[in-house]
């Protein structure tokens, strides 16, 4: 994973420093903050290592400058990564790096979450982006969903998520872990209760196997 997280960085602050896609720079604290932070769920989280086992296919939503979806797909060969970004200079560029990098199981495309029906049972992963409760709602399926958040260690003085429980969604973890360099790390996992519809209304939706 060293040698991966040098790779990656170099090609962060070199090549393509102009996209701005990571602040940290220091060799040490990247590997720390971004590959060991998005890979410690498969040690940490046996819930994750088994939904992902069993699916072999990930969707990691506002992936940023590829966080935790290359080191995921870097550590799992054997399996399906693919990110949705709303920005589409962002999906390229990442696209072109998970290739240099060597890593021929991710497809990241220009996608937004809530024009998607997962027709597939399937892994989703959210790293530093908005409230549990903003984006469960949008997500709909007829299949089993197995969906993790990547939290702060204050997660529940910020958020309240029992209502969402309560209907929709069953709570299957919710581990917290120490990340070297940082407060610490909650992650939450969710599984839909029953068949979603999705609360935003949109033109178009596409089926999710279609995008394989």
């Amino acid at each position: 994973m060293k040698d991966f997280s040098k790779k990656y960085l170099d090609l962060l602050t070199g090549e393509f420093a102009g996209i701005n896609l990571t602040r940290i720079t220091s060799p040490e604290e990247f590997y720390q903050k971004q590959i060991v932070d998005s890979v410690l769920p498969e040690t940490e989280s046996n819930v994750f290592k088994n939904a992902l086992e069993k699916t072999k296919l990930m969707v990691d939503v506002g992936f940023g400058g590829g966080f935790p979806i290359l080191p995921l797909a870097f550590t799992n060969p054997d399996k399906k990564f693919i990110g949705f970004e709303a920005r589409a200079k962002k999906a390229q560029v990442v696209q072109k790096i998970a290739g240099k990098l060597g890593l021929i199981n991710v497809f990241l495309k220009h996608q937004r979450l809530e024009t998607v029906d997962f027709d597939v049972d399937t892994v989703i992963t959210f790293k530093g982006v908005g409230k549990v409760s903003d984006y469960l709602p949008l997500l709909r399926t007829n299949k089993t969903l197995y969906v993790f958040f990547y939290k702060g260690p204050n997660f529940y003085e910020l958020e309240d998520i029992e209502d969402m429980i309560e209907s929709n969604w069953e709570l299957i973890e919710e581990k917290s872990y120490d990340v070297p360099g940082t407060e610490g790390r909650m992650f939450l996992g969710f599984k839909n209760r029953k068949v979603l519809r999705g609360t935003m209304q949109t033109e178009k939706i596409i089926k999710f196997s279609e995008l394989l």
